[in-house]
């Protein structure tokens, strides 16, 4: 799956690895180091783009604003509905597919491991 729209999102979580390990598989990112933010966890990526910081508990920062609630809800827009799609179902993942009426999109709804709300948006047109 290509993501398009890139940002990241701070989740705090007592499975860091485990959700290290969901990211990789599901959305395709990889691992890797963010060195002008050097905080505890692991950051995860699409190409060179940060899109998600999974902090764990322990040695969580404690600095201010870097201070993260678990996120319950984050979007990404994407290219490869069918591919997504597919690698859902050989997953066995429950996914919620829905369309946006007057938008043109379809978003999958899923969750992480820990219980986080994910959905994708892909072109109704791809």
């Amino acid at each position: 799956m290509e993501i398009e729209r890139l940002d990241h999102v701070n989740i705090v979580t007592n499975r860091l690895t485990e959700l290290v390990v969901w990211y990789e598989e599901i959305l395709g990112l990889k691992p890797g180091p963010r060195p002008d933010f050097r905080f505890p966890g692991a950051w995860m990526y699409a190409g060179e783009h940060a899109l998600v910081h999974l902090v764990g508990r322990e040695g969580q920062p404690s600095v201010g604003s870097e201070v993260k609630l678990k996120l319950e809800h984050f979007a990404f827009s994407a290219k490869g509905m069918r591919s997504f799609e597919k690698k859902l179902v050989e997953h066995s993942l429950p996914f919620r597919k829905t369309d946006l009426p007057g938008a043109s999109v379809v978003q999958f709804h899923l969750a992480d491991p820990d219980g986080n709300h994910i959905h994708i948006d892909f072109d109704e047109g791809e």
